[in-house]
């Protein structure tokens, strides 16, 4: 029998993800051997301060501070430092001395992902990122591989734990926004600075990874129109509940045809408004599911863990024995499977639904006016409730109205609720949201 192979994998970043692909290759060296058909030996761990407490207790002699050194004589190597720089230089040096790499970036791969897959292919390595969307649920290799012989049309996802967590805290208690925020950073889903969740960023980013892959086209973060959770309140909540609809921030990649057969992709970061049945209305706390709807295979959901430590370890440890089974039986490294170009798409091009609240004055002909307008517009719409205030003191009466429209071009939904803020009968637009799953 052949002497089994010793590969040598650098780890960059030992933070709660990185802290644990050390752990688990340490304790489980024999059975990722087995599996990879290569010991997978852990060469050293790049950190900026060897002093710092980690969860994990590690060999100390692992530690080291000189990361290009470290990558340079690597055969695998593990990126898990996040942002840009030093990690985009360090993936370039590992690939040119002849690594695969493996990295969670999705803010890099989002933002210079062409330039990676470029060198990737260059060098004939393998880059691989199942870590970068959705933590532990395997997405992308099922979306790249298992459905490679079918057309995506449509791809939706809750793909931040964060805003998944603040939107079902608001849900299930009637929690303000702050509030919800307050409890998801006490109990560590989110960070003492939560701007790249709540405002959509990093959703955002992992829509364009997505979008990439559905679409085999090369999509960056400024293909993608994005608007986080932070007007969402309370009222919004329980106005959607009242409706059936529960609140999620989605992202949404999806292709659309025009009319004169041109068409593209559009690809979006937004709260949206679900209905109670819909399969994603049910995902709770701070867990991530991806829906996709193919031609063929028709409706599929992936659902799980979206971050922590151990479940995100569990796809980048994935990547590293699909990668480290490619150096021991040689080949061409995969990494992405574009085959050409399609145009990204302006949020004015989407096609959607909208939730639209009114305070309006109680007076005869009102509800006229208004559906008027939305005729005007080629404005279809599907419900409209009702609801009588009456001010004891002033009595005065105001009506309530919720409005959800049947889909129509997003650009058309907008010039409307501008137009229906220009009636005079019109006390104030209380909320505006999109629909989907309708």
């Amino acid at each position: 029998m052949s002497e089994v192979r010793t590969l040598k994998v650098a780890l960059l970043g030992c933070g709660n993800v990185g802290a644990q692909v050390a752990r688990i290759l340490l304790d489980d060296a024999d059975a990722l051997a087995a599996r990879s058909g290569a010991r997978l030996q852990l060469s050293g761990i790049a950190v900026r301060n060897i002093d710092s407490e980690r969860d994990v207790e590690l060999p100390r002699e692992l530690f080291t501070t000189d990361a290009d050194t470290l990558v340079k004589d690597a055969d695998l190597v593990i990126e898990l430092m996040g942002g840009i720089e030093p990690a985009r230089s360090l993936i370039l040096t590992a690939m040119q001395n002849g690594a695969c790499v493996v990295t969670g970036n999705k803010a890099l791969l989002a933002q210079d992902g062409p330039t990676l897959y470029e060198e990737a292919d260059k060098a004939g390595v393998q880059l691989s990122y199942e870590a970068a969307v959705a933590g532990a649920i395997p997405i992308l290799r099922p979306i790249r591989d298992s459905l490679s012989g079918d057309r995506i049309t449509r791809v939706l996802g809750i793909v931040n734990g964060t805003t998944n967590f603040i939107l079902d805290q608001m849900d299930s208690t009637g929690a303000q926004f702050a509030d919800a925020l307050a409890e998801a950073q006490r109990l560590g889903y989110a960070e003492a600075d939560p701007t790249a969740d709540v405002e959509g960023l990093d959703a955002a980013a992992k829509a364009a990874i997505l979008a990439s892959l559905s679409f085999h086209t090369r999509f960056a973060l400024e293909d993608v129109y994005c608007e986080g959770i932070t007007k969402v309140s309370a009222a919004d909540i329980a106005a959607a509940k009242e409706a059936g609809f529960v609140i999620k921030l989605l992202a949404i990649a999806e292709k659309i045809n025009n009319p004169n057969g041109e068409g593209g992709i559009s690809v979006r970061v937004h709260p949206t408004l679900l209905p109670r049945e819909h399969p994603l209305a049910a995902v709770r706390g701070a867990f991530n599911a991806v829906f996709i709807e193919a031609e063929n295979a028709g409706e599929l959901m992936f659902y799980g863990q979206g971050a922590g430590g151990t479940p995100t370890a569990s796809a980048v440890l994935g990547d590293l024995v699909s990668a480290a089974r490619r150096v021991v039986l040689g080949g061409p490294g995969r990494t992405e499977t574009t085959t050409g170009y399609v145009p990204a798409l302006s949020i004015d091009a989407s096609t959607t639904s909208y939730y639209i609240g009114l305070d309006v004055a109680d007076q005869a002909g009102v509800l006229a006016r208004i559906t008027h307008i939305f005729a005007e517009h080629g404005v279809s719409i599907e419900i409209m409730r009702q609801t009588i205030h009456r001010d004891a003191a002033s009595k005065v009466e105001s009506a309530e109205l919720k409005i959800v429209t049947h889909r129509a071009s997003e650009a058309a939904l907008a010039a409307t609720v501008e137009a229906v803020k220009g009636l005079d009968v019109i006390n104030s637009v209380t909320s505006v949201l999109r629909v989907e799953g309708v």
